[in-house]
C-alpha cells in the first residue's frame, strides 16, 4: 500500500487536508471523494524520507528499550490516553536517544494523519517488522492496547534470554583477553632480554627458546601485515555474506557446527514459536505471520524456509503439515504446532513450546561454555607453561656451564 497526502474541498465546501493510504492514486482519489467534491492536490509520501538520516545512531532499537516502550504503551493506553499524547509521554520519558527522536517524529506524523504503524514503518530496520506489524493488527482490530502488551512480554522474554547468555560468555571473553595481553607482554619483555643475555656469551640457544625467538620475530616483522591481511579477509568475507549465496551459505554453516549448530537449532526454534504466537494472537492471519516470521529471523536459511510455507498453505494445506516437510525446525517444534493446529489452541501451544525452547537454548548455552572453560584453560597453561619454559631454560644451562 502506498500513502498519499491531499489537500481537497469538502461536501460542504470547506478545505479539508489528510493521509489516504490505497494501492495507486486513482483508488486514493476514489476514497478521497467519498468525503469530499473537489481534490485540490494529492501527492505521494515516499516511505523512509520524511525522517532525517543520524549516522550517529544505532542500526536498531535495542530489545530492552522495545519492551520498556511497549509496556509504557499498553498502560497508557489502557487509561484512556489518545495516542498522540501517549507517543508524546513515552518519548519525553525515555532515556534512549535513538527512540525518543523516533517518538518525536511518529507523533508529528500522527498528528499530520499517518496511523502509528506506517510511521513506525517509515523508520527503516530500527524497528522490528514483527513489532511494526503486531501494531498494524492490533490498530485494524481495535486492541492496541492488548498489542503492546504481548509485545512487551515478548521483548522482555527474549532480551532476559540474551543478557543470561551473554553474562554466561563474559567469563570465558575475559579470560582470553587477559591471558593474550599477559603473554603479549611477557614475551616483548622477556624475550629481547634473552636473546640479548645469550648472544653476549656465546651460549647454544636451546630448541623450545629458538622456537620462542622465531615466533617473536615473525610477528614483529610481519605483525602489521598479518593485521592487514585479516581485515581485508574479515571485510570480502562480509561482503560476501550480504550475497544470497553467502547467506545461504552461511545459514546452513551455522546449523552444521560442532555444539553450537545445535544450539542455533534450538534458537531459531525458539524465534520461530515466540514470533508466530505474537503475531497470531495479535489478529494476523497465518500465512502473514509466517511470511513476517521468516523475514526477521536471524537464521537466512530457516527463515527462507519459513516464509517459503506461505505458498503451500494458500494452497489449502495445514500449518502443521507444512512444517513437518521442513528439514530446519526440530521435530518437536513441528509436531507440536501440529497438535495445537489440530485442537484450536495454536498460540498457547506457541507460547509454551516457545518456553521450552528458551529454556533449552539457555541450558545448552551454559553447557557449551561450561565445556569450554577447562579447556581453554588447558590451553593456555600449555602456551602460558611453554613460554616459561623457552624463558628459564637459557639460564639453567649457563648457570650448569660454570
Amino acid at each position: 500500500m502506498k500513502a498519499y497526502r491531499y489537500k481537497a474541498l469538502s461536501l460542504s465546501g470547506k478545505k479539508i487536508s489528510g493521509l489516504v493510504e490505497a494501492n495507486d492514486e486513482f483508488e486514493a482519489v476514489g476514497k478521497i471523494k467519498e468525503s469530499a467534491n473537489v481534490i485540490l492536490e494529492i501527492v505521494e509520501v515516499k516511505k523512509g524520507k520524511r525522517a532525517d538520516i543520524n549516522f550517529n545512531d544505532p542500526l536498531w532499537v535495542s530489545e530492552k528499550v522495545l519492551a520498556l516502550t511497549a509496556s509504557q504503551f499498553a498502560i497508557l493506553l489502557r487509561a484512556g490516553l489518545p495516542i498522540a499524547r501517549t507517543v508524546e509521554v513515552i518519548a519525553h520519558q525515555t532515556t534512549d536517544k535513538l527512540m525518543k527522536r523516533i517518538l518525536l517524529e511518529v507523533k508529528d506524523d500522527l498528528l499530520s494523519g499517518y496511523g502509528l504503524a506506517q510511521s513506525l514503518d517509515s523508520r527503516g530496520k530500527k524497528i522490528p517488522q514483527v513489532f511494526i506489524e503486531t501494531v498494524r493488527a492490533g490498530e485494524a482490530s481495535g486492541t492496541l492496547e492488548n498489542s503492546f502488551a504481548k509485545l512487551a512480554a515478548y521483548y522482555e522474554k527474549s532480551y532476559k534470554l540474551r543478557a543470561k547468555v551473554k553474562g554466561a560468555m563474559r567469563y570465558p571473553i575475559i579470560l582470553i583477553v587477559l591471558s593474550i595481553i599477559v603473554v603479549m607482554v611477557v614475551v616483548n619483555v622477556a624475550v629481547p632480554t634473552v636473546s640479548g643475555i645469550i648472544e653476549s656469551t656465546g651460549g647454544k640457544m636451546p630448541w623450545p627458546t629458538q622456537v620462542l625467538l622465531d615466533v617473536y620475530y615473525f610477528f614483529k616483522n610481519y605483525g602489521l601485515i598479518i593485521i592487514i591481511a585479516l581485515a581485508i579477509l574479515g571485510i570480502l568475507y562480509a561482503l560476501w555474506g550480504r550475497t544470497e549465496d553467502g547467506k545461504v551459505k552461511r545459514g546452513e554453516m551455522a546449523l552444521k557446527l560442532p555444539v553450537l549448530g545445535k544450539i542455533n537449532t534450538l534458537n531459531a526454534a525458539s524465534e520461530f514459536a515466540g514470533n508466530m504466537m505474537t503475531l497470531l494472537s495479535s489478529g494476523l492471519p497465518t500465512t502473514k505471520a509466517l511470511s513476517i516470521t521468516g523475514k526477521v529471523m536471524s537464521n537466512y536459511v530457516v527463515g527462507n524456509s519459513v516464509a517459503g510455507a506461505v505458498f503451500d498453505i494458500e494452497e489449502g494445506k495445514r500449518l502443521g503439515d507444512v512444517l513437518r516437510d521442513n528439514i530446519y525446525l526440530p521435530p518437536l517444534l513441528t509436531e507440536m504446532t501440529a497438535v495445537g493446529e489440530e485442537s484450536g489452541s495454536l498460540e498457547e501451544t506457541l507460547k509454551t513450546i516457545g518456553e521450552y525452547f528458551d529454556s533449552e537454548v539457555e541450558e545448552q548455552t551454559t553447557k557449551a561454555i561450561g565445556m569450554l572453560e577447562p579447556m581453554m584453560t588447558i590451553f593456555l597453561g600449555i602456551v602460558i607453561g611453554f613460554i616459561v619454559i623457552a624463558l628459564y631454560l637459557p639460564m639453567f644451562t649457563m648457570y650448569s656451564g660454570m
